[in-house]
């Protein structure tokens, strides 16, 4: 169920007449004039009282006021009563939520009377507009506030405070369900749903405005407009509501096709709630290229009706305000579409690699803008070794965000081919001068061995990364910046550095650390103090949970801190113990897989895991016998024991190796079979050297 708010803002006097909800149009009070019967007295707050309005059939009393009501309902656009002594200059009166011109005499409005009617015009009213100029005032002022918005609740808002009051007492705003955009066609019916309603309020305080009305009890007709009204209809092919929309054209309720179309649209029994002839006006929302909704400005019966001129008004707010839910209907699906391109460049989910622990961050530059170049990954690498990658591309658009795509699809092929990262960031730049000679973008590549507790990093001019130590210290890592991808002809340098289990490896991108508040340095700086500060919460001997570690790094942002994307990649080292790995050099002859079930079994006693050595034997003998049969060096044969168990066969033929069903007529072909049905998991890994095959068994 769609909820249709209803706002209620108390005017300010003065205001612009689409600014603030319409701000209601007050009598401003009389010049000083010689003492008469009617002056208005000291209020006990301190304001001057406005003498009481004149009643409907009354004649107001007074100097200069005519006995008789000398105007017809339907005189002159601008007839206004005879005067005992006409005055030729007398100014003409303001009309509502329209401020005074600059220097003119304000009007006097005590024992006001609306034209035609002959009524007073109770304080707190809104006076009606009595001349074109008004008229031209309110639709700017009314349009610079619909065009203010930026998204379709922000237009349909814009359009119901511009109105209301000033141009009628309630509106309410049917919009098509769905939306069309662009240039799609719609298929099936076309269903108009109430977007918003807005009305005047009932209840005034003490000082003439309005107030909202209590909830508890509401006034009945109010309620029934708002809740009586068809939430969702349809527009029927040949039906009177559709010749309206078609005819694009405001009409006023009295017209015949209004009048056929009214239930159609506000329901059975419904259009009973609307102000007959001249009081309801129906304005189709045509937006670049189709109807796209409907308005109905309404005026209370006790209201002056309104008049042909206020069509044009009419048809000027639904014009502008369709254009802008046309606008906005685009420029949301253009941002959505931008949205979903950086959410599909990014990666879902961090991988679970063995000997290390992955948290990571993005935010964007402002929630409006959502594409950027930043990107970072985590990608498993043959020896339960894992790349991790964090980079950023010049620019904040579409481009950019394609650029980072291809770079990082270029990124995760060149780990598939187990190359060092000096050569991944050299082939990256030669891929960035294909894309174009202006793709710029930063990069740092680091590869982590949980065996060795070794990480090698190369660096293309991206921020340095820091390592916060089990103890609390963090450290900024020394890596030679090198030159950003793009620039070509540049060779890049790797370095090899510790990575002691206990310790997190922070890689980020400049928007952490720079903006125009303070340099890359003073940010670097303040990130180490951060992580710093934030390790001695939890003591020397216990690090800080990598998600919180996250979430703390980016609360060192201040309110003028984001002017770029940011990408957060968080590594915390476990690392694999000595004790649990075993490794071997197997000679490539016949007695190698026998020699391999007895070095497992081995193994595994040691371990305690003597209930995994008939499957391990089995599945050893099979992969070991396909590596030696066609291996010309020596093949190696690691076992390690992390949360599971994971055997590792490494040759130096580069063929990968395919799972296909032998038939009853092969010798060969099962060994696969059987790994692929005891085992947890398996692969294979095509490397610089060779290949790897391994498998997982559960512990």
């Amino acid at each position: 169920m769609t909820e249709h708010p209803t706002s209620y803002e108390r005017p300010q006097p003065g205001a612009d007449p689409a600014e603030g909800r319409g701000a209601l149009m007050r009598s401003p009070q009389p010049q000083s004039q010689p003492q008469v019967q009617n002056q208005p007295q000291p209020c006990p707050r301190g304001g001057t009282a406005l003498p009481a309005q004149a009643r409907a059939g009354e004649t107001p009393s007074g100097p200069g006021t005519s006995t008789s009501e000398e105007h017809s309902v339907n005189g002159p656009e601008h007839a206004q009563p005879t005067s005992a002594e006409p005055d030729p200059h007398r100014p003409r009166p303001t009309p509502e939520g329209i401020p005074p011109q600059p220097g003119a005499e304000p009007e006097r409005t005590v024992g006001a009377q609306e034209r035609r009617t002959g009524r007073g015009v109770p304080p707190g009213r809104p006076m009606p507009m009595r001349r074109d100029g008004d008229r031209l005032r309110f639709v700017g002022a009314a349009t610079r506030r619909i065009a203010r918005g930026i998204d379709l609740d922000e237009i349909v808002m814009g359009l119901c405070r511009a109105t209301v009051p000033t141009f009628s007492d309630a509106i309410l705003v049917y919009l098509r369900d769905p939306l069309p955009v662009g240039d799609e066609r719609p298929v099936g019916p076309v269903l108009l749903r109430l977007r918003r309603t807005d009305r005047i309020p009932e209840e005034r305080d003490t000082e003439g405005g309005f107030l909202p009305v209590p909830v508890p009890e509401p006034d009945p007709a109010d309620i029934g407009l708002a809740a009586l009204t068809a939430e969702l209809c349809e527009v029927r092919p040949g039906g009177a509501l559709n010749e309206v929309l078609r005819g694009v054209r405001p009409v006023f309720a009295d017209a015949p096709a209004a009048r056929a179309a009214l239930p159609e649209l506000l329901g059975e029994g419904a259009e009973s709630l609307v102000p007959g002839d001249q009081h309801t006006i129906l304005a189709p929302l045509r937006g670049r290229r189709r109807v796209i909704g409907a308005a109905l400005f309404l005026r209370r019966p006790e209201r002056l009706a309104f008049e042909a001129d206020d069509l044009l008004v009419a048809a000027q707010l639904a014009t502008h305000s369709a254009l802008g839910i046309d606008k906005a209907v685009l420029y949301g699906r253009e941002a959505y579409i931008a949205d979903e391109l950086q959410r599909t460049m990014l990666p879902e989910n961090l991988p679970s690699a063995t000997g290390v622990r992955l948290a990571s961050r993005y935010l964007p530059a402002a929630e409006t803008a959502r594409v950027g170049g930043d990107w970072y990954d985590a990608i498993p690498l043959p020896g339960s070794r894992v790349a991790l990658v964090v980079g950023d591309v010049m620019g904040h658009s579409m481009t950019s965000a394609a650029i980072m795509g291809q770079l990082r699809t270029t990124a995760q092929t060149l780990a598939g081919l187990d190359l060092p990262p000096q050569e991944v960031l050299h082939h990256l730049d030669e891929q960035a001068q294909r894309l174009g000679t202006d793709r710029m973008a930063t990069c740092l590549y680091a590869v982590y061995d949980p065996v060795s507790h070794r990480i090698t990093i190369a660096n293309a001019g991206h921020p340095p990364p820091v390592l916060l130590h089990l103890g609390g210290h963090a450290e900024v890592l020394r890596v030679p910046a090198g030159a950003p991808i793009g620039v070509g002809g540049v060779d890049f340098e790797a370095v090899e550095l510790d990575a002691p289990a206990g310790a997190t490896l922070l890689l980020y991108t400049d928007g952490l650390v720079e903006s125009r508040l303070r340099d890359v340095w003073t940010g670097i700086e303040q990130l180490r103090e951060k992580l710093a500060a934030t390790a001695q919460l939890t003591g020397p001997d216990h690090p800080p949970p990598l998600e919180a570690l996250c979430d703390e790094v980016l609360d060192m942002l201040g309110p003028g801190d984001r002017d770029d994307d940011i990408a957060l990649l968080a590594a915390r080292f476990d690392g694999i113990a000595p004790s649990d790995v075993a490794f071997w050099f197997l000679e490539p002859e016949d007695a190698a897989p026998g020699r391999a079930r007895r070095l497992a079994r081995r193994a595994l006693a040691r371990w305690g895991l003597e209930e995994l050595t008939d499957s391990v034997e089995l599945l050893v003998s099979e992969v070991v016998t396909n590596a030696v049969r066609y291996a010309s060096r020596p093949v190696t044969l690691r076992l390690l024991r992390t949360d599971v168990l994971r055997c590792e066969v490494g040759d130096d033929v580069p063929q990968l190796p395919r799972l296909r069903q032998a038939r009853a007529t092969d010798e060969g072909g099962r060994g696969l079979y059987l790994v692929n049905r005891l085992a947890r998991r398996w692969g294979a890994t095509r490397l610089s050297t060779g290949k790897v095959v391994w498998f997982e068994l559960n512990r």
